[in-house]
């Protein structure tokens, strides 16, 4: 069939960069914000920016702290970096990170840290801390909050969102699970899809690359592990296989087509024009 001519609109998904888990008994980091439109206006050789952002850093004690993610841009639609795991500083208990979506609270003896607060319309705030028991609150998602610590339990990582955009269902920036202290016997926080899971032995798990998920807490059992690395963020867009492709495109975008649109897929930063 014959081309109908430049686009006047896509169809976009915004995923930033998920935040970093904490140290020892450390809350889970926060998803990426995420932003998703199906009318977006584009111009005709208008150059629109792509950046994706990184996942931030996951904490090891009296070395580092968690990080939150970085930002992903698409043209004028820019989702904020997951907000880390609860601390501080690096040795010192906390409130979760504010971010797309929001840090867990950290474990603490006798204080309720509350998690981190997200972005209206990106994300959920992260959980908070169960005070006198050794256990931290799951980052929040882009689906939903992240889950308060209770007692023996680690808060699980708030649910991501499922898109099908690529014509495939694929969820997005998941909450990382809250950290545990082992030998006390608690179970571990359980990430949403996309983000790491606490571990019950030794580091957090990290976020799924290009997923926007939220690094696990780590663990602590007579030793202090690492939390885990936020998931990168990605950019999608599509828009019908029956108008014209771009007249350039930079940053090496996966292509690809089904059901009737042309689909492209940014893993590094770049422009289309």
């Amino acid at each position: 069939n014959p081309l109908s001519g430049a686009p006047t609109a896509v169809e976009y998904l915004v995923v930033a960069g998920g935040g970093g888990g904490m140290t020892g008994i450390g809350g889970g980091g926060g998803a990426g914000g995420l932003s998703s439109a199906s009318a977006f206006a584009v111009a005709t050789g208008s150059a629109l920016t792509i950046t994706i952002g990184a996942g931030g850093v996951g904490a090891l004690n009296g070395v580092n702290s968690a990080t939150q993610g970085s930002s992903s841009v698409f043209s004028s639609i820019s989702t904020t970096g997951g907000g880390y795991g609860g601390f501080t500083s690096v040795n010192t208990p906390g409130n979760g990170g504010n971010g797309g979506s929001g840090g867990g609270g950290s474990w603490n003896a006798s204080t309720t840290y509350t998690g981190g607060t997200g972005v209206s319309g990106q994300g959920f705030a992260g959980g908070s801390n169960f005070p006198n028991d050794n256990v931290a609150g799951g980052g929040g998602g882009a689906g939903s909050v992240g889950n308060t610590a209770i007692a023996t339990k680690s808060g699980d990582g708030g649910t991501g969102m499922c898109s099908s955009i690529t014509g495939a269902r694929v969820f997005y920036a998941g909450g990382g699970g809250g950290g545990v202290r082992t030998s006390s016997g608690a179970e571990v926080g359980i990430a949403a899809a996309g983000g790491g899971n606490a571990n019950s032995t030794g580091n957090g798990n990290n976020g799924v690359a290009n997923s926007g998920g939220g690094g696990g807490g780590a663990s602590y059992n007579a030793a202090y592990f690492t939390g885990g690395a936020g998931g990168s963020g990605i950019v999608i867009i599509r828009y019908p296989a029956s108008q014209s492709a771009p007249t350039a495109t930079t940053g090496s975008p996966q292509i690809n087509y089904a059901d009737g649109y042309q689909i492209y897929t940014w893993t590094s930063s770049g422009t289309v024009t």
